[in-house]
C-alpha cells in the first residue's frame, strides 16, 4: 500500500513536468513545449479575403488552389516557384514540419524541390529554384540522379552556404553535402510525405520523414546544429528542367521549442526567443504562473495525504489483526 501511495506521487510529479503543452520523446526526455508560429506557418486556404498571404509571398509559376495546395511547379518543363516569408524566422529553437507531394506522368522526371532557412529571401536561381551561392541552409528533395553512383533516388540531403560556394548540381550537391539519406517511393506516392526538421541552437539538428506510410516516421539524419544567419527567412521552391513533375506544398507548420532549464544545460541550447512574438508568449505565462504553482502545489500536497492517509488506516489495521492472533 505504501509503494502504491508513492507511485502515485511520482506519477503526478511526472505529469505536472509535462503540463501545460509540454511532451517527451527520445529527443527530449524531460519534455519539450512546442508554441505554434503563426506567422511562419501555410494552411489551406493559404490566402487571406483580399486574395494574398499576409506573412508569405509567391512568385514564378507557383498556382494556389486554395482547397488542395500550393503547387510550385506544374508537370511541364522549364517552371521554377517559390513560396518566402516576410518575417524573419530569428528563434534560436524550432520545428518545422512541412507535407508535400511530388508526382508526374512517365518513368523520367525531375527536378526536385527545396526547403530554405537562408539569409535571402524573395529569391528564385537554378538550384532547385532556389538561388545558388546562398547563405544559410538548404534542405534538397533530388528526384533526378545526375552522376552520384551507388545512391538510390530520390535523395534527401542538407548543404549549409556560406554565400560563396556553389552547389554542385552535376554531382547532385555531393561536394558540400552536410547530411543525407535516399527516399525510394517518395514520388508519386499514394499519400502526402511530411519532412519535419527540429533545430537547437549549439545543440542538434534532425530531419525525419513520413512517406513509407502514415504516421511511420524515420529518420534521415541528425548532426550537430550548424550556424545559421543571425536573420534567416523561411522558403520553399522547386524547378523542373527538359524533365518535370508536379511539386505540391500542402501545409507547413512551424513551432518554436521551449526546453525545461535543466535540458538546457544539458545540450548546451538556450530556449528564448528574442522575437516580439516570443516576448508577448513569455509575459502572458508570467501573469499565471503564480496561480498555476499554488494550483500543482495544492494537487501535489493532496495526493500525498490521501497515500499518508491510506498507509496509516493500512499499519492501523494490520496492527489489530496481529493482536488478534494471540
Amino acid at each position: 500500500m505504501k509503494a502504491q501511495a508513492l507511485l502515485a506521487v511520482f506519477t503526478l510529479f511526472k505529469s505536472l513536468a509535462l503540463a501545460n503543452g509540454g511532451s517527451a520523446d527520445e529527443d527530449f526526455p524531460q519534455g519539450v513545449k512546442r508554441v505554434p508560429l503563426r506567422t511562419h506557418s501555410i494552411t489551406s486556404p493559404y490566402l487571406d479575403d483580399s486574395l494574398h498571404s499576409r506573412w508569405f509571398d509567391y512568385g514564378g509559376d507557383a498556382v494556389i488552389r486554395t482547397d488542395k495546395y500550393i503547387r510550385l511547379t506544374s508537370d511541364r518543363p522549364s517552371q521554377t516557384g517559390y513560396v518566402s516569408s516576410r518575417l524573419p524566422l530569428t528563434t534560436p529553437n524550432f520545428e518545422i514540419e512541412f507535407e508535400f507531394k511530388i508526382s508526374g506522368k512517365g518513368n523520367l522526371y525531375g527536378d526536385g524541390m527545396a526547403m530554405w532557412i537562408t539569409k535571402e529571401r524573395d529569391r528564385m536561381g537554378p538550384v532547385f529554384g532556389g538561388p545558388d551561392h546562398f547563405e544559410g541552409l538548404g534542405i534538397f528533395i533530388d528526384t533526378y540522379k545526375n552522376n552520384r553512383p551507388g545512391v538510390t533516388f530520390p535523395y534527401v540531403m542538407a548543404m549549409v552556404g556560406d554565400g560563396k560556394t556553389r552547389y554542385s548540381k552535376e554531382d547532385d550537391g555531393k561536394p558540400n553535402e552536410l547530411a543525407g539519406c535516399s527516399a525510394r517511393g517518395l514520388h508519386n506516392n499514394q499519400h502526402a510525405t511530411k519532412a519535419r526538421l527540429t533545430y537547437l541552437k549549439d545543440g542538434f539538428m534532425k530531419l525525419e520523414l513520413e512517406y513509407k506510410e502514415p504516421n511511420k516516421w524515420t529518420t534521415c539524419f541528425k548532426v550537430a546544429a550548424p550556424p545559421l544567419p543571425s536573420v534567416p527567412y523561411l522558403g520553399f521552391s522547386a524547378e523542373t528542367g527538359e524533365l518535370s513533375e508536379n511539386h505540391d506544398l500542402i501545409s507547413v507548420d512551424v513551432s518554436t521549442l521551449f526546453l525545461p532549464a535543466s535540458q538546457e544545460r544539458t545540450t548546451g541550447t538556450r530556449t528564448g526567443s528574442r522575437t516580439p512574438h516570443d516576448k508577448k508568449v513569455r509575459k502572458e505565462k508570467k501573469g499565471g504562473s503564480w496561480f498555476w504553482f499554488i494550483v500543482k502545489l495544492g494537487l501535489i500536497c493532496g495526493a500525498a495525504y490521501v497515500g499518508y492517509s491510506r498507509y496509516i488506516i493500512y499499519a492501523k489495521r494490520k496492527r489489530q489483526n496481529s493482536q488478534g492472533l494471540f
